[in-house]
């Protein structure tokens, strides 16, 4: 978190690139969903963004394909502070139709903003895919239970979610019987 403070800090005011890094942040979405999205997949009153699509580039042509697998197909709770920025950046948006992908950008895009606020804020430089794990990593510093992590990131089964982020469970043990004993 105390990382990303310091990359959300080195983006300065280019709000795509703000609002795009803070949805990836605070979700824990892939790129390609990321980029699949349109203001319609957004619920500001219930703080919600339902994935149900993904976004692919084939021969410089845009396609907006099916989801990675069937449990990609999620609504996911947002902060409060990202339905803000989202509403903020589309509230500025020209020419923009209704369906629209709202961020219309493509990875290489991303890849060039990375290395860009990497290298202006000092930290270490990681692959956009890579934010998915610092999310999860925040979700299980913070207790949460790991079908939830595993649902929230669209994992066809908590296997693979233990398989992946296992690793950071290893005082866990010890935190249930501080928790047993008090």
């Amino acid at each position: 978190l105390d990382e990303f403070r310091v990359f959300n800090a080195g983006i300065g005011g280019k709000i795509i690139t703000k609002t795009i890094f803070n949805l990836l942040y605070w979700s824990g979405i892939r790129s390609g969903e990321l980029l699949a999205l349109s203001l319609r997949d957004f619920d500001f009153e219930a703080r919600t963004v339902t994935i149900d699509k993904n976004y692919a580039r084939l021969d410089k042509e845009d396609l907006i394909l099916e989801p990675k697998t069937p449990k990609s197909n999620r609504t996911i709770g947002l902060p409060g502070l990202v339905c803000d920025m989202v509403q903020d950046y589309a509230s500025r948006l020209v020419d923009y139709h209704d369906g629209d992908r709202l961020f219309d950008v493509t990875k290489h895009f991303l890849y060039h903003e990375m290395e860009r606020i990497c290298e202006q804020s000092g930290v270490k430089k990681i692959r956009i895919h890579d934010i998915r794990h610092s999310h999860a990593s925040l979700l299980i510093e913070l207790g949460t239970n790991i079908l939830l992590v595993s649902e929230r990131l669209g994992h066809e089964d908590v296997q693979t979610t233990l398989e992946i982020y296992g690793h950071l469970y290893p005082h866990k043990d010890e935190e249930v019987a501080g928790r047993l004993d008090r």
